[in-house]
């Protein structure tokens, strides 16, 4: 048997594992960076979602609250109140806070519904707390405003 014939592959046979072994560390450290960018990706998106919803839900309660006829319109003390207990879960929140300045602001007006009968309109701003900043989609800090319009009850 010629020494040649040794070292020569034959059709259909695969490469020794050995020139195979660093494939692994290679591609694991080229998608490691774009892993960690979607998680913290999704992690800002979740948390971004929930103030969202969050906020439409107190801006939602603060307007059945004044539109309940327990409160005269514009209430916005009784209307923070309740405000304030629908978003006790976001951060920065706290249930001693006046409602009159961030990270978290209620309004409460009275306005002409649709039909122009009697009814209130409630606006709740919240401003998030420092997050990890996306790159041209987020900075840091989102400020959200959620308005929530309900007729007047007994109207």
């Amino acid at each position: 048997m010629k020494i040649h014939k040794l070292f020569q592959r034959e059709p259909g046979r695969r490469m020794p594992k050995q020139r195979e072994r660093g494939n692994a560390v290679i591609e694991a450290s080229l998608l490691a960076p774009w892993m960690l960018f979607l998680l913290v990706g999704v992690l800002d998106f979740g948390f971004y979602s929930y103030a969202a919803i969050t906020t439409e839900n107190a801006a939602r309660v603060a307007a059945q609250y004044s539109a309940a006829g327990a409160s005269t319109a514009g209430d916005r003390a009784g209307a923070c109140t309740y405000a304030l207990q629908e978003a006790l879960t976001l951060p920065g929140i706290t249930s001693g806070m006046n409602c009159q300045s961030l990270p978290f602001i209620v309004t409460v007006t009275p306005v002409a519904g649709p039909d122009g009968t009697p009814a209130t309109s409630a606006s709740v701003t919240y401003q998030t707390i420092p997050m990890i900043p996306i790159p041209g989609l987020v900075q840091g800090t989102l400020t959200l405003t959620r308005t929530a319009e309900m007729k007047v009850k007994g109207n």
